[in-house]
C-alpha cells in the first residue's frame, strides 16, 4: 500500500492499494474512521488511479462532510459507558468513579483520554469474560483465551483454536449489545460459519439477535468517534 494527497482545503489523505481481484479502480471511505482507500486493478497506473480520485473529489468531500465528527474525550465532553451519556470531569483519588451522570477522572488535565481508556479496557475485559464464560457454559464448550482490541471491520472473531478477540469499544455500547456480540462469538465455537445452524445456536443462548445486530449496523460506527489519545484534535466543525 501507498499514500498519496488529494490537495485541497483540507487535502484528503488517500491510502493506495492493490489488488489482484480488482476488475477496475474504486475508491472507498470507511465509515468508522473515514479513511479513504484508493483500489487499483494490476497493470493501472498511479497517475491513472491519481486522476480518478481527482474526478471524484466533490463526491468524496461530500461524503466526508456527512461523517458524524470525531469527540475527543476530555473534560466536558460526555461519553457513553455501558449505553448511558456521562459527562467527563475532574476525579478525586487514584480511580475512575461514576457519580450523579459524571465520569470523574483523577490525575492531571490533558490525560483523562489515556485514563479512561485504560479504564474502560479493563470494564470491558470483565464483562465480556462474564458474557463468554456464561455463554460458554450453556453451549458446553470453552474457548482458549479472550484478547481485547481495537478493532475496526468487525465487534469480535473466534479463532480455529477457541480464542476469542473483541473490540473493548463494545463497553460504550449498552449491556445487550456487548452480551450479542459475547453470544455471537461463542457460537463460533460449535458453528464455524453463518449457517442457519449457527444462528439457531445464537438464538439458544441470546434470545432474539436481530434487534442487537441492528443497533450495530444503525449505531457502532458512532463508537469510534471517540479519540482517547493526548491531545486529540476537536471536530472539524470547531471553530
Amino acid at each position: 500500500m501507498g499514500q498519496w494527497e488529494l490537495p485541497g482545503n483540507p487535502p484528503i489523505p488517500l491510502v493506495l492499494r492493490r489488488s489482484a481481484r480488482a476488475r477496475r479502480i474504486s475508491l472507498r471511505v470507511s465509515s468508522l474512521d473515514g479513511r479513504v482507500t484508493l483500489t487499483l486493478p494490476r497493470g493501472v497506473a498511479e497517475a491513472e488511479a491519481l486522476a480518478f480520485a481527482r474526478q471524484k473529489e466533490a463526491w468524496l468531500r461530500g461524503h466526508l462532510d456527512r461523517r458524524p465528527d470525531e469527540i475527543a474525550v476530555t473534560h466536558g465532553a460526555s461519553l457513553p459507558v455501558e449505553g448511558v451519556s456521562l459527562t467527563i470531569a475532574p476525579g478525586a483519588g487514584r480511580a475512575v468513579k461514576i457519580a450523579d451522570g459524571l465520569l470523574l477522572v483523577p490525575g492531571p488535565r490533558g490525560r483523562e483520554g489515556p485514563a479512561l481508556a485504560g479504564w474502560l479496557k479493563a470494564r470491558a475485559r470483565d464483562r465480556l469474560a462474564a458474557a463468554s464464560d456464561r455463554h460458554a457454559a450453556a453451549l458446553g464448550r470453552s474457548y482458549t483465551r479472550l484478547t481485547l482490541r481495537d478493532t475496526r471491520s468487525r465487534w469480535g472473531s473466534c479463532s480455529a483454536e477457541g480464542g476469542l478477540n473483541y473490540s473493548w469499544r463494545l463497553i460504550l455500547a449498552p449491556p445487550e449489545i456487548l452480551d450479542y456480540v459475547a453470544a455471537h462469538e461463542v457460537a463460533h465455537l460449535a458453528e464455524m460459519n453463518h449457517s442457519p445452524a449457527f444462528w439457531t445456536v445464537v438464538e439458544r443462548l441470546y434470545g432474539d439477535w436481530r434487534p442487537a445486530r441492528r443497533w450495530l449496523h444503525d449505531h457502532g460506527a458512532a463508537l469510534h468517534r471517540f479519540r482517547f489519545a493526548p491531545g486529540s484534535a476537536p471536530s472539524r466543525n470547531s471553530d
